[in-house]
């Protein structure tokens, strides 16, 4: 059996697109030569790949089991690629992010002030939920995420690299608005915003309400940190959210951080990769910059409302626990 990689590029594309039409425009090919290569493919292999359902392309399970393989094959590509990058060094190269959405925030900046003292290293960016992204790194596709915490797995790596502070936010009309210490129990009486089921933010809120013993109400959902913002200012309940997002809203008072007994929750960003995948020059110098740089350059403006350094890294310690013992 002779495969080039030629054409298992293109089975993926194909996989990928459910059609050979955009599979061609995707790797600006003709429509006739993406054809021709699969059956070529079929006929080296010596089984069908590809069920037609109408006009919608899917894998047969020989179809499923070769792009297994192929996807395998790409990571083994893209490792041995980066081990030439390291002879080339970091002076140019390319840069696989993919950013879970809260992160995007700040990130840019991050970006910008790695390119500026890299100028020839491409990025390519990604902003993604966590499990989109979980998914990314076990098929090897990108060099690194950002992302909260990800469970206790034997096939990432992780490293901490920045506070990810969730503090409770309001309308500067908000009955609570001028209120010095409000104690957690409180906030049991109260309406919040939330994001959907299965939220990092989300998920920190309830386990940080329970292990106090308080009732936490949400009453609406919203699929996006900058609905919930919206939601809070007109008055419809509170929210929790990084105080990363906030930075424009706190500036012109349109919201307000609340002062909450045992808030903020101080969780941390993590930039997480594949155990075992061999990261290029460009990679491991980023890597780097995060550790080096993140903290004066991406930390938020805006104090942290009524609570020490110390008490913030008590419960950022607690909160870690939780999430590895959910």
């Amino acid at each position: 059996m002779y495969l080039t990689l030629r054409q298992l590029q293109i089975f993926d594309a194909v996989v990928h697109q459910r059609s050979f039409t955009r599979a061609a425009s995707a790797l600006h090919l003709t429509q006739p030569a993406v054809s021709m290569q699969m059956r070529q493919l079929e006929e080296q292999i010596g089984v069908p790949l590809f069920d037609y359902v109408g006009k919608q392309i899917k894998p047969t399970d020989a179809g499923r089991e070769l792009h297994r393989h192929v996807t395998l094959i790409g990571a083994k590509m893209r490792d041995l690629e980066s081990a030439m990058e390291e002879f080339r060094g970091i002076d140019r190269g390319e840069l696989d992010l993919t950013v879970a959405s809260t992160a995007n925030y700040f990130m840019p900046k991050l970006i910008a002030a790695f390119c500026a003292r890299h100028a020839k290293v491409q990025v390519r960016l990604q902003v993604s939920n966590q499990t989109h992204i979980l998914e990314t790194l076990s098929a090897s596709n990108n060099d690194l995420a950002i992302m909260g915490q990800p469970a206790e797995n034997a096939e990432l790596v992780a490293r901490g690299f920045l506070d990810n502070p969730l503090v409770v936010i309001a309308s500067p009309e908000h009955p609570l608005a001028e209120c010095r210490q409000i104690p957690l129990a409180q906030l049991g009486h109260e309406r919040f915003i939330t994001r959907e089921p299965g939220s990092g933010t989300r998920n920190a809120a309830e386990r940080h309400f329970s292990r106090h013993g308080v009732e936490f109400h949400s009453v609406m959902e919203m699929s996006s940190n900058e609905a919930i913002k919206q939601a809070v200012e007109a008055g419809l309940g509170l929210g929790i959210l990084s105080l990363h997002t906030l930075e424009l809203e706190l500036g012109m008072r349109r919201l307000i951080t609340l002062n909450v007994e045992s808030f903020p929750i101080v969780r941390q960003w993590f930039v997480v990769h594949r155990s075992g995948k061999r990261l290029s020059a460009v990679a491991q110098s980023f890597l780097a910059f995060l550790t080096e740089q993140a903290r004066p350059l991406a930390s938020p403006k805006h104090p942290f409302p009524g609570r020490l350094r110390h008490e913030l890294d008590r419960t950022a310690d607690l909160d870690v626990a939780d999430e590895n013992h959910p």
